[in-house]
């Protein structure tokens, strides 16, 4: 790695860390140059443009999550506890050190919903892909026997897509720890009905 990707690297964790608590449409260019200490036109240069910061961060962040969440589950033993690792590691993420705001995702999400342009582009892309990657852990589950045979693996994926965002939302207004018990109680209820025996 040169220099130069170091310190665009570093840069962008800090954008990350801001935008986990101001959104992505209050990281400027200016403020991420105030905050790592660079000038205005030497961030310029890295991405000339918010846009192309945006779209930058949202790249950074999904990098970090693959590392942080998707890799290590992806080593665990297929099926089930495969699945089951995915979501522990996804509930963990929002509480990494640099999201003091929570889920980046999140944030994003509300933000660029109605919004098109090449940001909400990447941030729909890879959200679409983490549910493909839910789906197939799901449906490995499902050739090791460990989920029954007529299970909707997408279904499966949707509900425990929309279990952990509402957990990423709710621990950041209700009081975490009651919300993280309900959200296992909530994935729990999905993997006894995706089981093949029913236990």
């Amino acid at each position: 790695m040169t220099k130069g990707d170091e310190t665009r690297s570093a840069v962008l964790g800090s954008a990350i860390t801001l935008a986990s608590t101001l959104g992505l449409e209050g990281v400027t260019i200016g403020k991420l140059a105030e905050h790592v200490g660079m000038s205005k036109s030497g961030l310029f240069a890295h991405f000339s443009s918010k846009e192309n910061l945006q779209v930058a961060l949202l790249e950074e962040a999904i990098a970090r999550f693959v590392a942080l969440v998707v890799s290590p589950a992806l080593k665990k033993p297929r099926g089930e506890p495969r699945l089951r690792a995915l979501f522990e590691r996804w509930l963990d993420w929002s509480r990494a050190e640099f999201l003091p705001g929570g889920c980046i995702f999140v944030m994003a999400s509300v933000e660029l919903d109605d919004r098109p342009g090449p940001a909400r582009d990447c941030l729909i892309a890879s959200q679409k892909d983490w549910v493909d990657t839910l789906a197939h852990a799901a449906r490995i589950a499902v050739e090791e026997e460990h989920f029954r045979k007529d299970l909707d693996c997408h279904q499966v994926a949707h509900e425990i897509f929309s279990v952990a965002y509402g957990y990423h939302f709710l621990r950041r207004v209700f009081e975490p720890a009651e919300t993280e018990t309900r959200t296992r109680a909530a994935f729990e209820r999905i993997i006894l009905d995706a089981r093949a025996t029913r236990r």
